[in-house]
């Protein structure tokens, strides 16, 4: 199965933009009549059947559709802060998405590296990796922001703060319970300082560990994301 993304599905007569286009008719070299599956990124699942294979505006007839497909009953947002080698903070994107993320905030921190992004490409690699991993669901990637922003933006579940410092903290995988929305905040390479850990269990969070190893930040985020889905799982 491979899937074509269009964000917008009103009716039974929808059309690949020209990207999505050209691959489904030059490269893989379907035809009228023939079957594809798109999804909308919003956990819509179509079958489509192609009426005009044009390779810049390839026109498609609806035949079936399903919602909430691959949906979960919990919600994961995972605030991280990008790394100074973007292809790190990439990589992160790509492998959340396969694994199962709903939102992501890039934060800038006291330590933080690199404080801009480019969210266009960025856009791209999570399509691409919601393509690839077969899913329906396009997680919301948002602007990047101070920490302290996201401290103050109100959450509905329970949130938590990975750090290195030393002191009495529990693993993830004791922390959630199944079917909680969960939102885990990341640090930078050079970690949170201690100020921003104490603003952060003051503003609700829970410290957490992640295992005895120390983890680069790219790393970290995927192992909260997998823990939290293998939780709920």
């Amino acid at each position: 199965m491979q899937l074509f993304y269009i964000p917008y599905i009103p009716g039974k007569s929808v059309w690949l933009d020209e990207t999505e286009s050209k691959h489904c008719i030059r490269v893989l070299r379907l035809g009228i009549g023939d079957k594809i599956q798109l999804v909308d990124g919003k956990g819509g699942f179509y079958e489509a059947q192609i009426s005009d294979p044009n390779p810049k505006r390839c026109s498609l007839e609806v035949i079936s559709t399903e919602n909430d497909y691959g949906g979960k009953g919990f919600r994961l947002h995972v605030a991280i802060a990008p790394t100074k080698n973007i292809a790190r903070f990439e990589w992160f994107l790509e492998k959340a998405t396969e694994i199962g993320v709903n939102e992501i905030t890039p934060v800038i921190c006291r330590f933080s590296e690199r404080k801009s992004l480019k969210p266009e490409r960025l856009e791209k690699i999570i399509i691409a990796a919601m393509k690839q991993s077969l899913k329906a669901y396009l997680p919301k990637l948002n602007p990047l922001i101070p920490f302290n922003q996201l401290l103050s933006r109100p959450f509905d579940g329970e949130k938590y703060i990975a750090h290195c410092y030393e002191g009495e903290k529990k693993h993830l995988k004791d922390s959630i319970k199944k079917s909680e929305n969960s939102l885990v905040l990341i640090g930078p390479e050079g970690d949170f300082s201690k100020e921003e850990v104490t603003l952060a269990l003051r503003h609700g969070f829970k410290e957490i560990s992640l295992g005895s190893s120390r983890l680069r930040t790219e790393t970290a985020g995927i192992a909260a994301c997998h823990i939290i889905n293998l939780a709920n799982e």
